[in-house]
């Protein structure tokens, strides 16, 4: 499965979780996760995509491609890309190159854009000096 021969498609869903189904623990996988129901704690390590559904409600620590929040998530995520839909929920801290926040969407936390930073087209320039005035 991690061996160094072909690598699945990133876009193919490995992991499924069910909305009947809570699970708590570590998810490895060398695909895509896609999560309908409830995850406590644990982690989740994707070479693809997370999808996090609308109506499921996820603790954990994520390390992926993309990922897609429609439901509830709080944690840290160390991400390229992360997308809060309408709806979603997310507490934490998302580490990330891209960030796209949907109106209705919710986010508290910190943050990080990961890569290198822009040049600042706003460079301070000194002030002039102040005149001084005599008495009079």
């Amino acid at each position: 499965m991690f061996g160094k021969e072909k690598r699945p498609d990133p876009e193919h869903m490995e992991v499924t979780i069910g909305p009947l189904t809570t699970f708590k623990g570590s998810i490895r996988t060398d695909g895509s996760v896609r999560i309908d129901g409830v995850m406590e704690g644990g982690e989740i390590i994707a070479t693809g995509n997370v999808i996090i559904s609308k109506d499921a409600r996820v603790r954990a620590d994520i390390q992926a491609k993309v990922l897609s929040i429609a439901g509830a998530y709080k944690g840290t995520a160390t991400i390229d890309r992360v997308e809060l839909l309408a709806g979603s929920k997310v507490w934490g801290e998302l580490r990330v190159k891209s960030f796209l926040l949907d109106e209705g969407g919710f986010f508290s936390g910190n943050l990080i854009m990961q890569g290198e930073p822009p040049e600042e087209p706003f460079q301070a320039e000194p002030l002039p000096p102040l005149e001084e005035k005599g008495e009079e």
